[in-house]
């Protein structure tokens, strides 16, 4: 501590946290502040006291084998907490969680056979708080393996946090009815559960800890030593056969003013000023980048997804409102956009709130989350839940496609499909018949608007008439070339193509850009692998334009305008 004081602030961060300088960096690019090098060398002296009682040498005495297990086990759990996390983190993470799965595991049965419980009913309920415990950690193993995504729903997920707490909680209780562990080792225990109790709900209900610069990372990372400092105390009095002798009362007064310091403290250092901003989530906490629809969120989720976006900074966009603005500041700004009566008045609420994008504005997909009865009475498409969106989409899907008809309903192919295709709005030269597994590369050519134009051999640009965004399509196969019957339709053209993989088709609706085919589309290459002929029927009519594919099996190099 004294050379990170002379060397400066990473040297302090380092011999305090040890940990990287750059985590301090990245909170606080210009060195570290007058407040949070006075909570620094607080943490120093409270890490120091800690590591002190870590370091003591084990109280002599034999032990059975069994003890001598335990005793070895919890001294790895002491050096993984406090050094073997870091080599750990380097191997894959299935490895690291079978070997804290591994360990625990052995642990908490010796707890089972080793601590004298003094009752049948009280093991019991221990083997079945270790039980939960254990189940959890097999969970994260096989989501680490792939094998099997457990998906914890809130309830079940609190469960399995307040099973841990539930774990120390029983193991003290049997500590304390053994009657071979101090009062010291019994109330770091118990200190332990508070300092548990203290961050659970924080994790359960932000994700993560509330926003404070970095003095809340360093009081927390000091108090949970508490835990690492209980597995020691548990592990060196392991061969005691009774009681230790209890302290004088002096040092009794001092030991409880120690164990209400650090459960107190934390609490105290969390408890801001009333004019201080509240900061819940950020634009880095992870649960920001999804966005979930309105109608899978209960009504309590509404307005922490609304300041996720509100914070966020994806894809390089700057937050929706600054930093310095709390929560309640934050929703309050929001409330007031729903109700402005236009854009302008809109771009003079984000202005006045300080926002970088009051000439960009704010989306009402955003705002739905505050005002949902506001932005639903005009698009009560925003409300819709994943699923209701999905049932929607096909419904609009199938109307659609319900208005394109098949141009030659008499004349039925081996394989068919009548459906509507979208093109891209801005320009969009056409799509393509294609085979989707050929892997030629494909030659860039333009298209002239009266032909169809070969990207390659196994793929073929068709190109549309009028200025559109979508059009009627319907495809054929045929084992034999069907008649020309150019006769109502604007144009007619035919050319080779050639199928490597046995499949020929034209790409289908996709979700991310919205461009394709709005129905199944089936594999036009019905001989397999080989040479085949694509012929193309164009017309418009109203600006409504439609196209007939028609493939069969050919093996003719020519191209034909059949009607140009």
């Amino acid at each position: 501590m004294v050379v990170g004081l002379v060397l400066g602030d990473p040297w302090l961060w380092v011999a305090v946290e040890w940990s990287s300088p750059g985590f301090m960096k990245f909170y606080m690019p210009d060195g570290l502040d007058g407040p949070t090098v006075v909570v620094l060398l607080m943490a120093a002296v409270v890490k120091a006291a800690f590591l002190w009682v870590i370091l003591r040498r084990p109280a002599p005495g034999a032990l059975d084998r069994r003890a001598k297990m335990l005793r070895r086990l919890l001294y790895l759990a002491v050096a993984y907490t406090l050094v073997l996390w870091f080599p750990l983190g380097l191997v894959p993470d299935e490895v690291g969680a079978a070997f804290l799965l591994g360990l625990w595991t052995a642990i908490d049965v010796l707890y089972l056979l080793v601590i004298r419980w003094r009752s049948r009913g009280l093991r019991v309920v221990a083997g079945v708080l270790f039980g939960v415990e254990l189940a959890g950690m097999v969970g994260e193993l096989l989501d680490e393996l792939d094998v099997l995504e457990f998906d914890l729903g809130g309830v079940l997920e609190l469960g399995l946090s307040l099973g841990g707490v539930a774990v120390t909680l029983i193991t003290v209780v049997g500590q304390s009815r053994d009657g071979r562990w101090s009062r010291g080792t019994l109330a770091a225990g118990w200190a332990s559960v508070g300092v548990h109790m203290l961050v659970l709900p924080l994790n359960i209900f932000f994700g993560t800890i509330p926003s404070g610069g970095l003095v809340i990372e360093i009081v927390m990372d000091a108090v949970g030593l508490v835990g690492v400092v209980w597995m020691a105390a548990t592990a060196r009095e392991m061969p005691i056969e009774n009681r230790l002798a209890d302290p004088s009362p002096a040092r009794q007064r001092v030991a409880r003013v120690g164990v209400v310091a650090v459960v107190v403290v934390p609490v105290i250092a969390l408890i801001q000023p009333e004019q201080s901003p509240r900061v819940a989530y950020t634009g880095w906490s992870g649960n920001c980048y999804d966005r979930p629809a309105f109608g899978d969120l209960k009504p309590a989720e509404r307005d922490a997804t609304f300041l996720c976006l509100a914070r966020s900074t994806s894809d390089g966009v700057p937050p929706m409102f600054p930093d310095e603005l709390s929560d309640e500041a934050i929703l309050a700004y929001a409330r007031t956009l729903c109700r402005a009566k236009d854009r302008e008045e809109r771009q003079a609420i984000l202005m006045r709130a300080g926002s970088t994008r009051a000439l960009s504005g704010v989306d009402s997909s955003d705002l739905v989350y505050v005002c949902p009865e506001i932005i639903g009475a005009t698009q009560p498409e925003l409300l819709y839940s994943t699923k209701e969106a999905n049932e929607a989409g096909a419904a609009y899907l199938a109307e659609e496609n319900a208005k394109c008809r098949d141009p030659w309903p008499r004349t039925k192919g081996v394989v068919q499909a009548t459906a509507v295709y979208y093109l891209f709005p801005d320009g969009d030269p056409g799509y393509s018949v294609h085979d989707p597994d050929d892997e030629a590369p494909v030659r860039e050519e333009e298209y002239d608007g009266s032909t169809l134009t070969r990207l390659s051999r196994s793929s073929v640009l068709v190109g549309h008439i009028e200025d559109i965004i979508d059009l009627c399509l319907t495809v054929k196969a045929f084992r034999t070339a069907p008649p020309r019957r150019a006769a109502g339709w604007d144009l007619v053209d035919e050319v080779p193509i050639v199928s490597r993989s046995g499949r020929l088709t034209v790409p289908e609706l996709t979700e991310g850009d919205g461009v394709g085919a709005g129905a199944p589309m089936p594999n036009l290459a019905i001989a397999g692998k080989g040479h085949y002929r694509l012929r193309v029927y164009v017309r418009t009519d109203d600006a409504a334009e439609e196209h007939l594919v028609v493939v069969f099996p050919g093996a003719s190099r020519k191209r034909l305008s059949l009607k140009p």
